[in-house]
């Protein structure tokens, strides 16, 4: 310690890069740790005559170099002639300590490029690092994918929303790919990711297997599924969840209307089908749909069948009141999706598949964390109906 400080002071004195004193001083530290763990392993200093006929003995050592805010330290790991030594100075395969991982990490979450990342770190520390070399730094969170995709989930949701958005990633070409994402509420108003999926385009197939995931994760009941009213989707959910319901989305009926007539009666149509989904109770509903149609059948006769013939529009009105706005639509999932669209817009493309899993996670592992303490609004005061609702399904 005397060293380093006589060190230090004389690099400040003399104006010289301190981060390099650290570098040099956390080298040694190290090094000097690792002869020291091994020393204690066998028994007995080096050169000592205890070590003769012991059994075992040191056996030269193998460089690894660490990657840290202060520089590269170049470590030589001893080795012992039997292989039975495990030093704990470093973890195995460890090439950068935490802070700056932690860095990299946090940067690739905010959807920085490997390359950015890279750059900002030679312009923050003066060390070059190739973007492989950042890339390589991420895969932790690999690990983090495959532990969000086995872990256990909830027995009841209250609610599941389900909305699929498109990401660019490239196979053999580079083409955007839909990304399914199920997020859930739970009794208590938290909310979390509840899995994803990956496939050139959305299909009802795909949704299948994802709800059949959620089953086998633990989930056994869910009140309410909320989509958008993908072809093939109703008939996936009840076969995977036969005493669930269902809610098309009213937002994605009002923006199917518009784009179904002329744009000169885009915002009344829009306005009167408000009317259909923020009415008092379903009855009132259910009349004001029938306005509606007495309005615009003429004029849109296949646009009002459609609405007429859709058997989810009111499903919302059968659950408490103060969550109505929040299960008529899907816009909880969507502007988290938006979230991820924003992030990935700097990236312009994903390398693999893999690369993009990586991001997905560690967006969905924040998002859980943020969300894990909060209640959904309206969700604390329907609590008690909501239990209700539970177990009369039982």
């Amino acid at each position: 310690m005397n060293h380093f400080t006589t060190d230090l002071v004389q690099a400040l004195v003399t104006k010289q890069d301190v981060t390099e004193i650290f570098r040099i001083h956390l080298e040694k530290a190290m090094n000097h740790l690792l002869q020291s763990e091994l020393t204690a392993f066998l028994d007995y200093e080096k050169y000592d005559r205890a070590g003769i006929n012991s059994g075992n003995s040191r056996n030269g050592s193998y460089s690894r170099t660490i990657h840290t805010e202060y520089g590269d330290l170049l470590l030589q790991i001893p080795r012992d002639r039997n292989g039975e030594f495990k030093q704990q100075t470093v973890a195995p395969y460890k090439r950068s300590n935490d802070t700056l991982e932690s860095f990299v990490i946090h940067m690739f979450q905010k959807g920085v490029t490997m390359a950015e990342i890279a750059d900002l770190i030679e312009k923050m520390y003066g060390h070059h690092y190739t973007p492989q070399t950042i890339s390589n730094m991420t895969q932790v969170m690999v690990e983090h994918v495959d532990a969000f995709l086995k872990r256990s989930l909830a027995k009841r949701y209250v609610c599941v929303y389900l909305d699929a958005t498109y990401i660019a990633v490239k196979r053999e070409t580079v083409s955007k790919e839909a990304v399914y994402l199920a997020v859930g509420i739970r009794e208590d108003g938290s909310k979390e990711v509840l899995s994803y999926a990956i496939a050139p385009t959305e299909s009802a197939y795909v949704w299948k297997e994802l709800l059949q995931d959620l089953r086998e994760r633990g989930t056994e009941e869910v009140l309410l599924f909320i989509s958008d009213g993908l072809k093939g989707m109703v008939d996936a959910i009840f076969e995977v969840f036969p005493g669930a319901k269902y809610q098309t989305c009213c937002v994605h009926l009002a923006r199917n209307l518009a784009h179904k007539v002329r744009v000169s009666d885009r915002a009344e149509i829009c306005d009167d089908f408000k009317t259909v989904y923020r009415a008092k109770d379903e009855q009132a509903g259910r009349e004001a749909l029938e306005r509606f149609c007495d309005k615009w059948k003429t004029a849109y006769p296949k646009a009002t069948k459609a609405l007429v013939e859709n058997p989810y529009i009111f499903t919302f009105y059968s659950f408490p009141q103060s969550i109505w706005r929040s299960i008529y639509s899907t816009n909880l999932i969507e502007s988290f999706n938006k979230q991820i669209k924003k992030y990935t817009k700097r990236k312009e493309q994903f390398p693999h598949e893999e690369a993009l899993e990586k991001f997905l996670v560690s967006q969905f592992e924040g998002y859980n964390q943020r969300f894990a303490t909060r209640c959904h609004i309206g969700f604390d005061q329907a609590r008690a109906e909501l239990q209700a609702m539970f177990k009369s399904n039982t």
